[in-house]
């Protein structure tokens, strides 16, 4: 199906670009957000007669969304979550998750807005993208740990899981240097000596 683009679609072009896509890309996604017009011959005539309006819309959301993603962008919330010995989350961290704490933290997007090629299942400091308009996108820390302190360790770069396997280790080291010393596993033999 032939389409006129009303905004800036990611791989297909810019506004007021006239392309082919799938049917069912336009029908699902494109029609019914308002991204897109069909190409017909009426709805190219519409669309040039509202092409001004059209750009000075779109260059209006732009600039609002460039001054909210100043606010937004590096910016780092914490999340608490349940995790395994080796940091492996018992759940994972979906765009829902991103969204929720961003607007917990006074931002304002949709889970939409949240770019995540897979969902996040692992403990640490997470960069996630978020796209608030079609030309901008900004980039948020998610600080997922299994306590507070935990997330400010993280937040000053250290690596809680590989620090936890080291400090095993390094009981560990101490505890079998502690029974060598101490002679453990031998035992004296009483009674022996009388017979």
């Amino acid at each position: 199906m032939k389409v006129i683009l009303l905004e800036r679609v990611e791989g297909w072009g810019a506004l007021g670009d006239v392309v082919q896509v799938k049917d069912g890309f336009a029908r699902n996604f494109l029609l019914p957000r308002a991204k897109a017009l069909r190409a017909t011959a009426s709805n190219i005539k519409v669309f040039e007669g509202q092409r001004a309006d059209i750009e000075a819309r779109n260059a209006k959301t732009r600039e609002a969304a460039g001054q909210a993603g100043e606010k937004l962008d590096g910016t780092s919330y914490v999340l608490i979550r349940q995790a395994g010995e080796s940091g492996q989350l018992y759940g994972s961290v979906s765009g829902r998750d991103v969204a929720d704490m961003v607007n917990a933290g006074g931002g304002k997007i949709d889970r939409a807005m949240v770019v995540l090629d897979k969902p996040i299942k692992t403990l640490g400091v997470h960069p996630v993208k978020v796209k608030l308009h079609a030309e901008v996108t900004v980039t948020v820390n998610i600080n997922i740990a299994r306590s507070q302190d935990e997330a400010e360790r993280q937040a000053r770069g250290e690596d809680v899981i590989a620090s936890r396997f080291e400090e095993e280790a390094r009981l560990d080291a101490e505890a079998a240097a502690d029974l060598v010393e101490g002679g453990a596993g031998q035992q004296e033999r009483f009674g022996d000596d009388d017979a």
